[in-house]
């Protein structure tokens, strides 16, 4: 096995990036634009904040019977999901705010929602925008490793057979994962896919800190002032991050794994013979890319071609970029791959599980049966 570095080789000398770069620059030129936030991403930051502070209020003012406070913990969930979309994505790109500060602040927000930013940073940022659907390489195709299965290379389990029924569990226990386990995992492993951890010690205290901040106000104030059990207030954290797990999930895996999107694989020389742009344009997919609901919740990640070409530019002007990018895709004989609907996307990512799984699995049983009978 090579132990050479992963980097991309424009052995066909393509163009496109160069060019939908050139064209996406002359856009906010001409018509005297920032690529950063404007006011109406400023007001849906406020609007998104403000439903948090009142939510989690609402929850500890102890004024709500038990199937209430339910109710408002699962609407708590999704609402730290759109947080995370919509406000922590673009600070964390640098893409909200031309200031660091503002875009620092911003991103601290990230561990309120229970994640650590500085993680983040690492795994998305870095190795997953870098090496999108590389096994061995973008951690976020790891979902449920030995559960589910969405590298053709893995061989497949007996279980798999049934993923496309259970993965969307596995989606909605992810975020409680990531809240008590993944982000401590990830920032003690040797290396985060290639990347070799070598954290600031000022990163430890940060990790241990915030996460400290996140467990007294989820778990230790809810305890101490709501007139509940102990195994009440669990079902309603469990309940809460089970929807936050399943929207930030569906939204990733509606992007990347659905009909279409390519899994590719270095050579011997650890080599992508292909540009960059090129491998996000083949492994990237975007999904109800006309739906106003869609971009307001999903923080213009339902057009996450224009945000893995463009993750500088703020998402509020996706749709503008989106009309660039599409043109100058079909311009070049390149993939542009949209699901027209949400639903459309989640039946796609279905059947690659069922594909990936089941179909799988009874692939690698007949062939044993083939060479008996050959």
């Amino acid at each position: 096995m090579t132990t050479k570095p992963l980097r991309f080789t424009n052995v066909q000398r393509s163009t496109f990036f160069a060019t939908v770069r050139e064209r996406a620059d002359a856009y906010f030129r001409d018509n005297n634009l920032s690529r950063h936030a404007n006011g109406a991403m400023w007001a849906k930051t406020a609007f998104f904040l403000g439903s948090f502070v009142l939510t989690y209020g609402l929850i500890i003012s102890n004024q709500f019977s038990v199937p209430v406070m339910a109710g408002l913990a699962a609407l708590l969930g999704a609402i730290c999901a759109f947080i995370g979309f919509n406000v922590c994505h673009d600070a964390l790109h640098g893409s909200f705010s031309a200031s660091k500060r503002v875009n620092k602040g911003l991103g601290l927000i990230f561990n309120l929602i229970g994640a650590s930013p500085y993680v983040w940073n690492i795994t998305h940022n870095v190795v997953h925008h870098t090496y999108t659907n590389i096994a061995g390489h973008d951690e976020d195709i790891e979902v449920a490793p030995g559960l589910v299965r969405l590298d053709a290379s893995e061989p497949v389990r007996r279980i798999q057979r049934y993923q496309h029924w259970y993965a969307f569990l596995l989606y909605g226990l992810a975020s409680l994962s990531w809240v008590l386990r993944k982000d401590y995992k990830k920032f003690f492993q040797p290396k985060i896919g290639q990347q070799v951890a070598n954290h600031p010690r000022r990163e430890y205290f940060n990790l241990f800190f915030y996460k400290a901040i996140y467990y007294v106000l989820f778990i230790v104030v809810p305890l101490l002032v709501l007139d509940i059990t102990w195994w009440q207030w669990a079902l309603g954290f469990v309940l809460m991050h089970f929807v936050e797990g399943l929207v930030l999930g569906l939204v990733f895996q509606l992007a990347h794994v659905v009909e279409g999107t390519a899994f590719p694989l270095p050579d011997e020389q650890n080599d992508m013979r292909e540009a960059w742009a090129v491998h996000q344009l083949r492994t990237t997919a975007n999904f109800s890319p006309n739906s106003r609901l869609a971009s307001f919740l999903c923080g213009g990640l339902n057009r996450q071609i224009e945000h893995h070409l463009f993750p500088k530019v703020c998402h509020i002007h996706y749709p503008e970029l989106a009309r660039i990018v599409r043109e100058t895709a079909h311009e070049f004989e390149l993939p542009y791959l949209e699901n027209p609907t949400f639903v459309g996307a989640l039946q796609s990512h279905r059947r690659v599980l069922w594909q990936m799984g089941a179909g799988a699995w009874a692939t690698a049983q007949q062939a044993p049966r083939a060479q008996v009978a050959a």
